[in-house]
């Protein structure tokens, strides 16, 4: 055979296949959204690229394979959060030909120290964590703040927001929480940018020290499928202490109604735990999850994780945590009524691309 024709299909050969990470760049809490005209997009943690701080980091592929890099989603900060660093966790949200950037903040000395004495909390030696939200016409921004904060909070339990619209009532909810404390939901207003008035929060899962993986929660992630709303969640601490010592992991609970009550994987069928994915030797902590579906149909599984051969970033922004945490993407099927990851761990090894 011709050399030419052998080398076509190499190529055919190697863009079948991946291999993780999907992205081998610092790159936590990752969500993908399907952005529309041909391209996914993915948002991620506050993070350093080529020696400067990007609030939100954004990356966009057409084949779920090759990213690239788009830039800063949230180059100004809100005049709430002006001078403070710690931008976690973006989920964006495509209503129509409008994006929703919700992002977790710390609230500026000023404004935290009014919020602390309000609270009758001057003492208190806990930061203030708020939600917020901010637009953009493009994908990639730059998304501009709506000028307040949704929520804040003592410590770090306001993080970690999801929006989710229900097909089925067209309503609209912000999934949010960690700090020790449950995973809350909470009805948002028609125009996205505040609750809904006269709504309140619901705990939808608590932290439990005597439930594996679930002395922390934080996370959520909610999908509708065959009449359940499906909430992921991850659960202990992600990234601090020695390595062989971390145990976070990729958990999922499900309801028939968006606000709950949801029943783990584990009580519903007996399983030790409720785990759907958790470390391997080569990858720890793998967590923080998005679900998405590709063009073909397929529900794919998007998380981070630390590379035990390059565990650490080079340079800590706002006494951040240190640990680096690459993108890394596997095939989400279903079984039972229940979502599975071939392994329940990281794939390791050339696996079949999304088609």
């Amino acid at each position: 055979m011709p050399l030419l024709p052998l080398l076509v299909l190499g190529a055919a050969l190697t863009a079948a296949t991946y291999t993780n990470p999907v992205f081998d760049e610092d790159f936590p809490d990752p969500t993908v959204l399907d952005a529309g005209g041909g391209w996914y997009y993915a948002y991620a943690t506050q993070g350093t690229v080529a020696g400067k701080v990007q609030n939100v980091q954004a990356a966009r592929t057409r084949d779920l394979v090759k990213w690239e890099r788009v830039g800063d989603a949230l180059p100004v900060k809100p005049t709430w959060a002006s001078t403070t660093q710690m931008f976690w966790a973006p989920d964006v949200h495509r209503r129509g030909r409008k994006f929703f950037l919700y992002f977790s903040a710390t609230l500026d000395p000023e404004r935290a120290e009014s919020f602390k004495k309000e609270r009758g909390a001057v003492d208190s030696p806990e930061g203030v964590f708020c939600l917020g939200v901010a637009t953009a016409s493009k994908p990639e921004g730059p998304f501009r703040d709506s000028g307040r904060p949704l929520v804040c909070g003592l410590s770090f339990v306001n993080i970690d927001p999801m929006a989710f619209d229900d097909a089925r009532t067209g309503r609209k909810y912000l999934y949010w929480g960690s700090g020790f404390q449950p995973i809350r939901v909470q009805e948002l207003a028609a125009d996205g940018l505040s609750f809904k008035k006269g709504s309140a929060p619901t705990e939808l899962v608590r932290a439990d020290k005597g439930v594996p993986f679930q002395s922390l929660v934080e996370g959520a992630w909610v999908v509708q499928r065959d009449g359940y709303y499906y909430l992921f969640y991850s659960g202990e601490n992600c990234c601090h202490g020695p390595l062989q010592d971390v145990k976070y992991a990729a958990l999922v609970a499900r309801s028939r109604t968006p606000t709950g009550p949801f029943e783990t994987l584990a009580h519903a069928t007996g399983a030790p735990d409720s785990a759907v994915l958790r470390r391997s030797e080569a990858w720890v902590a793998p967590g923080h999850n998005s679900v998405f579906t590709d063009r073909k149909g397929q529900d794919w599984i998007a998380y981070h994780a630390i590379d035990v051969r390059r565990p650490y970033v080079e340079e800590v922004i706002g006494q951040d945590r240190a640990v680096r945490r690459p993108m890394l993407m596997d095939r989400l099927t279903w079984k039972d009524g229940w979502p599975r990851v071939e392994g329940g761990m990281p794939s390791a090894g050339p696996v079949a691309a999304p088609r």
